[in-house]
């Protein structure tokens, strides 16, 4: 894998990551402010996500490097 295929790899993961964590602890407030949408998280603790979503992500990308270059498969199979 190249490095441009490895940066493009690592994005998409990391925004699927990202996406299958950000509703983990969201919990509407009890009291909504006027002018907030009533499903807003009281405290999204975004930092938080961030930080485990790009641990994550470092963690599947090295998975699926290791997956592509020892040939267990191989997009080059179906092309041909």
């Amino acid at each position: 894998m190249d490095i441009v295929s490895g940066v493009v790899v690592y994005i998409l993961l990391w925004w699927w990551v990202l996406f299958m964590v950000l509703p983990f602890g969201a919990k509407a407030p009890e009291r909504v402010e006027e002018g907030h949408a009533t499903s807003a998280p009281a405290k999204p603790r975004m930092a938080l996500k961030l930080a485990i979503t790009t641990g994550l992500s470092a963690v599947l990308f090295i998975i699926v490097y290791f997956i592509i270059a020892s040939g267990i498969f191989s997009f080059r199979d179906f092309a041909g």
